[in-house]
């Protein structure tokens, strides 16, 4: 039972992600809205770690299924995409060194700035 109560909070925030993504005149995906709510929750203390915590490593570890039908119909698009390889070979590097950078540069500034809370 403590399965689906974890399942239902997540799908719970996604849902409320959906909803901004349809009434907010942003070009934001309704995804970011989605882990922006739920790094709120859980830096607030609302939603605790532990009330997620066993489905989010479940769903993280069942994550690389969700792209094999995006790859399949890469590859089924053979013809199409074989003059472009390394142009998306390219973009696809840049893109992951960004995320990487980015992600790092965040992580490190939300280290400091709790670091800095606790040291007051």
């Amino acid at each position: 039972m403590n399965y689906i109560f974890q399942l239902a909070i997540i799908f719970g925030i996604s849902f409320i992600g959906e909803l901004l993504n349809a009434l907010l005149p942003l070009p934001v995906p309704a995804s970011v809205y989605g882990l922006v709510i739920l790094f709120l929750l859980l830096c607030t203390k609302i939603v605790k770690l532990e009330q997620v915590e066993t489905v989010s490593e479940y769903l993280m570890a069942i994550m690389p299924l969700f792209f094999i039908e995006p790859t399949v119909g890469i590859m089924n698009s053979y013809g199409l995409v074989k003059g472009k390889i390394l142009a998306l070979f390219i973009a696809c590097f840049l893109s992951f060194v960004s995320v990487v950078a980015v992600t790092g540069l965040v992580s490190q500034a939300i280290i400091r700035m709790k670091q800095k809370k606790e040291g007051k």
